[in-house]
């Protein structure tokens, strides 16, 4: 398969596709068009699904796409937090957990790639907590006037959802760098 067709392939273009959404979503947003703008969240979000199962069923997996895929998911997730910040001042905490997350976890992440020369694709608990926002963030948009009860109950959720993630990938990525420097002094 030529370099070209690697990078062009369905589930990379329906991650490049997510990331073109992501100012249509904000503008959206900000202008106050709040059934669009989760209308394009559910877009990008049933397009994350298509591209993962298009890709491992077609056997279309590829380095760029595990890496363009969770980037298009982050990235998508963090505008949409940070518009919801502007209306929503309690979601605040929810945002700098995530950054510090993504923050620790592209460290990571560029260790791995440094020892082992490879991505790896995302693991279940990553699905899980993407799902998750993706659900809270659209019910923050769709119900615009949500008990600020149900709002803090949502965040702490995430949060949750979050660091499980994060202590998850932690430890499996420093199963990998262990074992990878056990084998170098061996």
């Amino acid at each position: 398969m030529s370099k070209l067709k690697q990078i062009f392939t369905i589930p990379n273009i329906l991650s490049f596709i997510r990331i073109g959404l992501i100012p249509f979503i904000v503008i959206a947003y900000a202008e106050g068009n709040l059934l669009l703008s989760a209308i394009l969240l559910a877009s990008s979000a049933l397009t994350d699904i298509v591209d993962g199962f298009i890709a491992r069923r077609f056997n279309q997996v590829s380095p760029l796409g595990k890496a363009l895929d969770p980037i298009a998911d982050k990235l998508t997730l963090l505008a949409v937090i940070l518009c919801i910040c502007f209306t929503k001042p309690a979601v605040y905490l929810l945002l700098i957990v995530f950054i510090i997350k993504e923050v620790l976890m592209g460290v990571e992440g560029l260790i791995i790639i440094k020892k082992t020369g490879t991505t790896y694709s995302a693991r279940w608990y990553g699905k899980m907590t993407t799902v998750i926002l993706y659900v809270a963030l659209a019910v923050e948009i769709l119900w615009v006037n949500v008990p600020l009860t149900l709002t803090y109950i949502m965040i702490a959720i995430c949060i949750v959802a979050v660091i499980f993630s994060f202590v998850m990938y932690t430890v499996s990525n420093t199963k990998r760098i262990n074992s990878i420097d056990n084998n170098e002094q061996k």
